[in-house]
């Protein structure tokens, strides 16, 4: 198993490591063949650069390595969201504030990554520059042909998974965080949308857009949470049985496949031998999403407005699949869009009012496991299948953007098992409720 960011930062500080030597071995494993289609572009020879030069030892990520995804500004290089369409781009005058705050904690850039254009799918396929393989973070290398790694953010969960970095910045609109997460054996934390800046990032929805990372444990997601949100957690040392914890059963259970169904189930389990209380509880609200939702939703109204004037140059550079989704929003008139907006703050409401009882609620983070590459390959043969295992996979987690919550995918599974991922959730502004949560989980899971 990859050693985390927290280790390892504190090997440095014991004089055992430094960081530039922490450094090679992520360069080796960012140009390994595991890491195949994972980066757009490498700063290995900067990053060798400042590592030496600079002493980040007292920082928090203390000069270690940290990928970005492709939909984020890095100054001097143009941002291209996964896309050919962006290939003119003028480079970006300065970094977006996330990739600053990363900068200044002592977070060493080592390259752009992957993802789908235009951050549009859960799925991680990209016909323009290939699609990385998953990888297991606890395990190592998946049996059998490659696996789809989960989208948007491709890249970035495998660049996390086989070791290239240690963080992987992201953004989550629907799930983009938390379903690579889940599907590469690593955590993914989708704070609070509010609280990290989206500046400088191309959007897909204004409304639900999230900046957020991929870590190699929950720790670290406190950690690297606290540097994009310029904010501390507030810690509590409560055991898992001090907490009100719930597993909805509607919506969130249906149609589980086999291995999901099991890790869940043996993951309930170990909590309760532990002392967790778990009530389970049906949350009939999460039926209403598909209705609202059936007309494309907030991200083809915005996304649409945003390439509107792309598409009526360059519609034949999409992604076929990316591109039938955006251009959904151009049937939603102005005033079904201000309905929709206010349909989701009514809905809000009476959620929160349900969840109110409980301190985090716990779910499988996608229902599925990870389909093989050639299954949903690009091809119009395949889409049926590319459509409805996107659907499936963003099905649990975009609820909790709807809900402008917070949720973190941790690993759940076993050797043996292909990656599954274990959802800890709440509404808005229960961050470091979920994130104290999902300490106490993980340090029983990490037991089995």
């Amino acid at each position: 198993m990859l050693s985390d960011l927290t280790t390892t930062r504190q090997r440095l500080q014991d004089g055992i490591s430094t960081a530039a030597a922490e450094l090679e071995p992520c360069i080796e494993a960012a140009e390994a063949p595991a890491c195949a289609h994972a980066f757009l572009h490498l700063d290995t020879a900067s990053a060798r650069t400042i590592v030496v030069q600079n002493s980040l030892s007292g920082l928090p990520l203390a000069g270690l390595a940290v990928s970005v995804k492709d939909l984020f500004d890095i100054a001097g290089q143009p941002t291209t969201a996964g896309s050919t369409v962006l290939a003119g781009a003028a480079p970006a005058q300065q970094d977006c504030p996330a990739v600053a705050r990363l900068r200044a904690a002592g977070g060493m850039v080592i390259g752009r990554t992957n993802m789908v254009e235009f951050a549009f799918s859960g799925v991680g396929v990209n016909p323009h520059f290939g699609t990385p393989a998953a990888w297991d973070g606890r395990f190592g290398a998946l049996p059998g042909a490659p696996r789809i790694p989960g989208g948007s953010s491709s890249g970035a969960a495998v660049s996390v998974a086989t070791g290239a970095a240690f963080v992987g910045l992201g953004s989550d609109t629907g799930g983009s965080i938390r379903i690579p997460a889940a599907l590469n054996g690593i955590v993914g934390f989708k704070n609070t949308a509010r609280l990290v800046p989206t500046a400088g990032a191309i959007p897909l929805s204004t409304t639900l857009d999230t900046a957020c990372a991929m870590t190699r444990s929950v720790r670290d997601a406190v950690v690297v949470h606290e540097v994009l949100a310029a904010r501390r957690v507030t810690r509590s040392p409560a055991p898992l049985r001090f907490w009100r914890l719930a597993v909805p059963s509607t919506t969130f259970l249906d149609n589980l496949d086999a291995t999901v169904a099991q890790a869940f189930s043996r993951t309930l389990d170990a909590l309760r031998r532990a002392g967790a209380h778990i009530e389970e509880i049906a949350l009939p609200l999460t039926e209403e999403l598909g209705p609202m939702q059936a007309r494309g939703g907030l991200s083809a109204a915005e996304s649409h407005a945003w390439h509107r004037p792309l598409l009526a140059r360059q519609a034949s550079q999409y992604d076929p699949r990316v591109r039938s989704r955006i251009e959904r929003g151009a049937t939603m008139a102005a005033a079904d869009y201000i309905d929709l907006l206010q349909a989701r703050q009514h809905w809000i409401a009476r959620m929160e009012a349900a969840l109110a009882p409980y301190d985090a609620l716990l779910s499988p983070t996608v229902p599925m496991v990870a389909p093989t590459i050639a299954e949903v390959a690009p091809g119009s043969e395949r889409d049926a299948e590319f459509f409805r295992v996107n659907a499936l996979l963003l099905r649990n987690t975009s609820v909790v953007n709807m809900l402008d919550g917070c949720a973190l995918s941790l690993p759940c599974h076993v050797a043996g098992e292909l990656p599954v991922g274990l959802m800890v959730w709440h509404g808005a502004m229960h961050d470091d409720a979920v994130l104290n949560v999902s300490l106490q989980i993980e340090r029983i899971l990490q037991k089995q």
